[in-house]
C-alpha cells in the first residue's frame, strides 16, 4: 500500500473559479431577463394587434420598443449596482 501525498496548500486566487462561475451566473441571469422582458412586450403587442385587427403593427413596435428600454434600463441599474 502506498499512502497519498499531501495535498499542496491551495493558492490565495484559486477562488478565482468560484467567482468565474458566479460572474457567469450573474450575467447569463441578467440575459435571460432582458430575453423575457423583450419577449413579453413584442408577444404582449403583436396579440393587441391582432385583438384590435390593425393593419399596421403599431402595438407590435411599440411595445417591442418599450420592452427594449425597459431591459436596457434593468442591465444597467444591475451592472452598476453590483460592481
Amino acid at each position: 500500500m502506498t499512502e497519498s501525498p499531501a495535498q499542496p496548500p491551495r493558492p490565495p486566487d484559486s477562488d478565482s473559479n468560484a467567482d468565474r462561475m458566479r460572474a457567469v451566473a450573474k450575467y447569463s441571469g441578467i440575459g435571460a431577463q432582458m430575453l423575457a422582458t423583450i419577449g413579453l412586450s413584442t408577444w404582449a403587442g403583436y396579440w393587441l394587434d391582432e385583438h384590435f385587427q390593425n393593419k399596421t403593427p403599431w402595438f407590435t413596435l411599440s411595445l417591442m420598443l418599450l420592452g427594449l428600454f425597459a431591459a436596457l434600463y434593468n442591465v444597467i441599474r444591475s451592472v452598476s449596482k453590483q460592481e
